[in-house]
This record gives C-alpha cells, structure tokens and sequence, in this order.
C-alpha cells in the first residue's frame, strides 16, 4: 500500500521487514500475520484505523522479506516472542501498545501477552487460538480432531516441494478450501507466489508448524482429557482486555476451539463475525476494523 512505509529493522538477532503507518505519537497497534501470508493480511483492516494508530506491520521471521534462519528448532514461539520484543524496544521504546494477532500470529501474541503483560494495553485476536484451549479441543478426538489434520500433513518431510507445485496450487487452495475467497483475484494470487519464492520461504513457512508442540491426534483416536487446573490457568493467564473476533464460518478452527477462553482472561470480550470465515481479514475489514473501534473507545 502506498501510504505504508517499508524498513528493515535488526531485532534478536534478526532482520525484520516491517510495514508502518499513521501519525507519530498516536497510540501504537501491532499486527502479526499468521501462515500462509505476511504483512499485508492486516492491509485492509489497518488502513482503516491508520488515522488514530501508529500501525506497525511486521513480516514475522520465516516469511517474506524477513530473515529465515535454519532450523526446525529456530521457529520455536519463544524465539519469534523475542523477535517481536526487541522488535518494539526499537520501534515504541518504554511504550504499551495494543497487539493484534491472526493464525499463526495469534499464537505469537497471546505468548507475547502472558509474558510480556507490563507492555501490552490491549489484545486482540482475530480467528486464533489460547494454546491451552486449542490443545484439550484436539484431545477430545471430535471435529476439532478432524479439521486439524491438515497440520500434519504440513510437518511432513518434503511438502515444501509438494506445495511449490504448479504455481502454488495447494497452497492457494489452502484460501479457498477455507472459504469462498472471492478476494484472491490473479493480482492477489500473483504477490502470494512472490511471496512464497523467496528463497527457502517454503521450509522456514511450514517449520512454524514442525516446531510447534501441539499434539493432533489422527482422526478417530480415542478422546483424551485434558484438565485445566489453576496452576494452568495463572501460567497461561490474559490479564489485559482482550477482544476475541470470530469469522463464523471458520472450518479450519471451530468454536469449540475457544470454549474455555473465559478461564484464562480476566477481561475478555467476543464478536462473532457473520459472512467472515478463517480470512476475515480480507472478507469483512470493514467490519473487524469497526469491531476494533468500538471495543477500544469503550475501554
């Protein structure tokens, strides 16, 4: 977008392109993508809000223009919490800003806000998961179970190649197996391929999903529980207002996905998306950018 501002920045020992919009001094919002995309999945929504915030709109390591380390072990959370930490001592020192976070990039940040509670005002999440919550809805071996299996076949050895085939139709079918994606039009498709051509970006993008420790038991396993006990519930607590905004037509996460969330935040609020799906982002940014508005002119 024209009116964004593109920089590299050195942060944990990586360098991260990041996007950046709206007035100096107004208060700071981040943006985490989540896969398989990068900065510009909150293009459309931070446009709208880029006149009262200092938008800030990194590639996370691994994606597009940002660095792409080697390893598995590398894209572990902590490091890419780390990332965006030294990331924001740079860009708003000694400043709190509101964390906004999508997929992947949900992830991200309800890990930035449990360890990092002193520096974040407000939490936002966009079709993402609490990882306590996520894990006992795929033990319990249901739909949840069924409509995750996608993310074992990304942790097998060698789909990168399998996914580069044929100008990236699997990958982009990945949109439009989760909706109807009438946004992916051939000049939309055509900056994915881009994307996803840098080099080595195939490997780094899947090893978020090969490092993760979430557990996703073969369709038809037999249940199993999961108990939150209070010692989960303060480790993996949302002290901060928190806003959960939920495509309801999601078929990759479902509700059951979030069901326990009440447990672990002390502030939270829900806003059902209609018509929005796992992309909301790009199917209603009109709606999740008036949704944003509203939660933090109430608070």
């Amino acid at each position: 977008m024209r009116d964004f501002q593109s920089d590299f920045i050195e942060a944990n020992g990586q360098r991260i392109h990041v996007k950046t919009a709206g007035p100096d001094g107004a208060p700071v919002m981040v943006m985490l993508h989540g896969f398989p995309e990068y900065w510009a999945a909150w293009a459309d929504v931070a446009a709208r809000l880029a006149d009262r915030y200092r938008l800030i709109l990194p590639d996370q390591r691994g994606f597009n223009l940002s660095s792409k380390p080697e390893g598995v072990e590398a894209y572990e959370t902590k490091h890419m919490v780390a990332d965006l930490d030294d990331l924001m001592d740079t860009l708003a020192p000694n400043q709190t800003f509101i964390l906004c976070g999508h997929d992947w990039g949900a992830s991200v940040a309800y890990a930035y806000a449990m360890r990092h509670a002193q520096r974040v005002s407000h939490l936002i999440i966009a079709n993402g998961v609490h990882p306590i919550c996520f894990q006992k809805a795929l033990y319990a071996g249901g739909p949840q179970t069924d409509a995750s299996q996608y993310m074992n076949v990304l942790r097998t050895p060698g789909i990168e190649s399998r996914m580069a085939e044929n100008g990236y139709r699997r990958l982009l079918n990945m949109f439009e197996k989760f909706s109807a994606a009438p946004w992916l039009n051939e000049r939309v498709k055509e900056q994915y391929r881009t994307v996803w051509s840098q080099d080595n970006a195939m490997e780094t993008m899947l090893n978020w999903y090969r490092s993760s420790p979430m557990v996703v038991p073969e369709s038809g396993s037999a249940p199993k529980a999961l108990d939150i006990t209070e010692a989960m519930r303060e480790k993996y607590r949302i002290t901060m207002p928190h806003l959960l905004l939920w495509g309801a037509n999601d078929v990759a996460l479902l509700p059951e996905a979030n069901a326990d969330l009440d447990l672990f935040c002390d502030d939270l609020t829900r806003v059902a998306i209609d018509n929005g799906s796992h992309w909301l982002l790009h199917e209603r940014p009109e709606v999740v950018a008036a949704a944003m508005l509203n939660w933090l002119d109430e608070g």
